[in-house]
C-alpha cells in the first residue's frame, strides 16, 4: 500500500497551488484575494506606539502620552475585527500554523509604507509551556520565521525566554496583567550578541493591552537592544466611547 504524503506536505501543495480566499471564498492564486487585503488592509491614522486607531491628526493615543511603553513604534495590519479575527483564531487554536505565511507577507507589506520600521531582527515573543503543549506549536515563531524568510533578516527562537507562566491573563485588568508578568521574560546569555546592540521587531499575533508585550520589550532594552519595535498581525480596538 503506498504511504500517503505527510500532512505538512499537503499543506504546502495546498499553497503552491491556486485555490480560495481565506476571506470570501473567491479563486485565487494566494491565501487572500487582491480585492480582500486592500478592503480589510487598508491603513488607517494610529498610534504610532500601540497602533490603536485614532482620529486623523492624533499621533499617540492618551495611555502612550501618560505611560510611554518601552517599544518605539508599533506596527500592525488591521483591528482585531472581521475577517482577521477569524484567520487568527484559527492560526491559534485550530491547528493551522499554515496561515502564518499570509500574516507575516500581509505584516512586511503594511511595512512597506514605513521604511523606518524595518528592523535588524525578529524576535518571536515566547509561548508559556503550557500554551505550547496546548496546540503543539508556537504562533509567534511561526510568524516570526516567514518574516524572516520573506524579507532575509535574522531570527532566533529562542532570543528571549520566558521564566514563569504567571496566571491566566484573559480575565485581568491591564494593570494586573503587568503585575502578572513582571519579570517573566529575559535573554538568555548565549543570545546577548544576537540582541545588543540591534534594532530589533517583537513579534506577536494580537496586541490588547499590551502587558505582554511591555514586560517582553522592557528584557531586551535590558539586554542592550538599541531599539525595539513590536510587530503584530491585529490590535485590539478600544471600548466603545474610549481612546
Amino acid at each position: 500500500m503506498q504511504a500517503l504524503p505527510h500532512p505538512s506536505t499537503l499543506r504546502l501543495t495546498r499553497q503552491s497551488l491556486p485555490g480560495s480566499c481565506e476571506v470570501c471564498l473567491a479563486w485565487t492564486s494566494g491565501r487572500l484575494c487582491p480585492a480582500c487585503h486592500q478592503r480589510f488592509a487598508a491603513p488607517c491614522n494610529r498610534c504610532v506606539q500601540c497602533a490603536l486607531a485614532l482620529p486623523q491628526g492624533q499621533t499617540r493615543c492618551g495611555t502612550c502620552l501618560s505611560e510611554p511603553p518601552p517599544f518605539e513604534r508599533c506596527l500592525c495590519v488591521a483591528d482585531y475585527a472581521f475577517p482577521w479575527d477569524r484567520l487568527i483564531t484559527r492560526f491559534k487554536y485550530q491547528q493551522s500554523p499554515e496561515l502564518a505565511p499570509l500574516l507575516a507577507r500581509c505584516l512586511l507589506q503594511a511595512a512597506m509604507h514605513d521604511q523606518a520600521m524595518l528592523p535588524q531582527a525578529f524576535v518571536p515573543v515566547p509561548l508559556s509551556d503550557r500554551r505550547l503543549a496546548e496546540r503543539g506549536y508556537d504562533q509567534a515563531w511561526q510568524l516570526a520565521r516567514c518574516l524572516a524568510r520573506e524579507s532575509g533578516l535574522p531570527t532566533h527562537a529562542r532570543a528571549l525566554e520566558r521564566r514563569f507562566d504567571g496566571r491566566q491573563q484573559a480575565l485581568l485588568t491591564r494593570a494586573e496583567r503587568l503585575a502578572n508578568l513582571r519579570g517573566a521574560f529575559a535573554v538568555p546569555a548565549p543570545m546577548g550578541d544576537f540582541v545588543r546592540d540591534r534594532h530589533l521587531a517583537l513579534v506577536d499575533d494580537v496586541l490588547t493591552t499590551g502587558a505582554t508585550a511591555h514586560e517582553a520589550a522592557t528584557a531586551l532594552r535590558a539586554a542592550g537592544a538599541a531599539r525595539v519595535d513590536l510587530w503584530v498581525v491585529a490590535r485590539t480596538p478600544a471600548p466603545q466611547g474610549q481612546a
